[in-house]
């Protein structure tokens, strides 16, 4: 007699299990979604009509089961091979047939899933929050001490031989490069799309900052904007800190496409216009984004130089001093003039420099509008090209006793650049330049601005930048890059008499003495009015370890600066630099 258990209860498990392993299997073996859907769909349809069959069967044996118990003998029959369930394509899944079909039907349907993060990003609700920055170690040596950091002072601080500091090297390492950013994006629907941006890095500086004992620099402000950008109208504004206008892209107006030079030095090339200031700023596409232009309001900040005037004609008031809610700052400078006096006597002229300002706390321009940029760009497989114009008013008061005059100048300029692609993702050529007035604070190596005329007025000075650059990509982990750019500026200045005597005034006035220049600690006057400054510069990166875990490089740069200034009293002197930096970075989240 059998004592085991009914078989048809374990027979039909068997074959359901036998169904869902293969389900199973064939779901995790499943090919491209170019798999004829239809035909898959047949052959579960076919499945499912065996799966009834083999329930059949089981009822079947369930009666001989019976019947054998009777008899005292059973030999149940063989169990029939279940058919090997068809391979599922990617994106699809098995899922309950809709209403009204046969019990336990399945069909197949796409199935959505969400796609992958870029590393470094994730999700804060609606919003998509994206990390970004690296850590930087470098080093620094110059072959003139300009007792500066990353950021090189290519016109006011590379020192003449008049300076103890001429004489000196410069070494020093730092981690102040270290920059951390993050980006906030939503998405309120289709057509919006809203950005907010913001950068920080560790190169402030402050009257209490110094590397004494903590190296305890204040973080600085890099960039801090928003972003709002309509699809469908092709508008988009940006408002807050960020890149001028003027400064050359990689794709239309996006302030997070700018072309920034790969250096190490964080003051980039001279020749390279740009600043990071505050503006808001108004763009519109054409044609698909292929076409750009915008216009952006930006914050003033006229620099000048040797501001003397006349007494005969009042006090003048052109810079306010850095007090109140706009706090302070070091503006100290190196062996340059604020102010020079130089009296001619029988043809002889005598100069006083006067430095006691260039190390006063920072100063505000006396400004009473922004800063109006205007671009136009165009986008092709081969290059970005730009256009662009600036306008700028100059301000500042003579005041008397119990009266005076307002003055204002206009200033600004125009001019073009171009972003080739010569080989794509191989080697690309960059070009810029602009002219005009009042340009100088706009270019790396601050020249001024402007001076004072003879009537009391801004008098701005006529100025040029230009920039080339090639950039290669030999190998992916390998980036390469040569620039030569330059700086020139102009002269303006008058003779006027003052207290019977005649004295000179303006910038670069060839009666100003440049005598003590070329002797160490020279009692003698060196005015050294700066007309040009030339640079070239070569480095390169290497990517040593790229991967899941972030990007670790090292870089390597050298760069010749040349120094020029306007002929005056005494020989012409000349001054130049050699720079030599090395840089650690790793980037966690590229």
């Amino acid at each position: 007699m059998l004592t085991r258990s009914p078989r048809s209860a374990f027979l039909l498990a068997t074959a359901l299990s036998l169904t869902v392993a293969s389900l199973i299997t064939a779901t995790a073996s499943a090919q491209e979604s170019g798999t004829n859907l239809a035909s898959i769909e047949k052959q579960i349809q076919a499945l499912q009509a065996e799966l009834r069959h083999m329930k059949q069967q089981a009822s079947e044996r369930d009666r001989q089961l019976h019947e054998a118990r009777q008899a005292q003998t059973y030999t149940p029959p063989a169990t029939q091979p279940l058919s090997v369930m068809p391979q599922i394509p990617a994106g699809y899944a098995l899922v309950p047939a809709s209403p009204g079909s046969t019990s336990g039907s399945v069909v197949l349907s796409r199935v959505e899933t969400p796609p992958k993060l870029p590393q470094g990003t994730f999700q804060v609700g609606a919003l998509t929050v994206q990390l970004g920055g690296y850590l930087d170690a470098s080093t620094i040596f110059r072959s003139r001490n300009e007792v500066t950091d990353l950021s090189s002072n290519f016109a006011s601080a590379i020192p003449f031989r008049i300076s103890p500091l001429y004489h000196e090297n410069e070494f020093r390492e730092t981690a102040r490069g270290t920059r951390i950013s993050g980006t906030v994006t939503a998405n309120p629907d289709e057509d919006t799309k809203l950005r907010a941006f913001v950068a920080i890095d560790f190169q402030g500086g402050s009257p209490t900052s110094n590397s004494n004992q903590t190296n305890g620099f204040e973080p600085r402000i890099r960039e801090g904007y928003l972003v709002y950008d309509r699809k469908d109208l092709g508008f988009e504004l940006t408002a807050g800190q960020t890149f001028t206008l003027l400064t050359q892209d990689k794709l239309g107006v996006d302030p997070a496409q700018v072309n920034l030079p790969l250096t190490i030095d964080q003051n980039y090339v001279p020749g390279f216009t740009y600043a990071r200031q505050s503006q808001i700023r108004l763009a519109k596409s054409f044609l698909q984004n292929q076409y750009w232009l915008a216009v952006s309001f930006e914050n003033p900040q006229g620099v000048y130089a040797n501001t003397s005037i006349p007494s005969a004609l009042g006090t003048l008031n052109v810079t306010n001093p850095g007090v109140g809610s706009l706090g302070t700052g070091s503006n100290t400078t190196v062996n340059a003039c604020t102010a020079v006096t130089t009296t001619i006597v029988a043809g002889k002229a005598t100069s006083v420099c006067t430095t006691s300002a260039a190390t006063a706390t920072g100063n505000f321009s006396d400004d009473l509008a922004p800063d109006v940029v205007a671009k136009a760009t165009a986008d092709f497989n081969i290059a970005h090209l730009e256009a662009f114009g600036i306008g700028r008013l100059f301000h500042d008061r003579i005041s008397r006793l119990g009266t005076g005059d307002s003055n204002t100048t206009f200033g600004g300029g125009g001019g073009a650049s171009a972003l080739v692609h010569v080989i794509p993702k191989l080697l690309d050529a960059q070009l810029s330049g602009i002219v005009g007035t009042g340009l100088g604070r706009y270019g790396p190596a601050q020249l001024p601005d402007a001076t004072i005329g003879s009537d009391g007025k801004p008098a701005t000075l006529p100025e040029y930048q230009a920039l080339i650059g090639l950039i290669g990509h030999p190998d992916p982990k390998i980036d390469v890059y040569g620039y030569l750019g330059t700086e020139q500026i102009e002269r303006r200045y008058f003779n006027a008499e003052n207290k019977g005597e005649l004295v000179a005034y303006g910038y670069g006035n060839p009666a100003y003495s440049n005598a003590g220049c070329e002797q160490e600690l020279s009692t003698s006057t060196c005015t050294a009015n700066t007309s040009g400054i030339v640079q070239g510069t070569v480095g390169a990166y290497y990517k040593f370890l790229k991967s899941q875990f972030g990007t670790f490089q090292f870089g390597g740069q050298y760069s010749y600066t040349h120094r020029s200034v306007f002929q005056g009293v005494g020989r012409t002197p000349q001054t130049d630099e050699n720079i030599v930096l090395l840089s650690f970075r790793y980037y966690p989240f590229q």
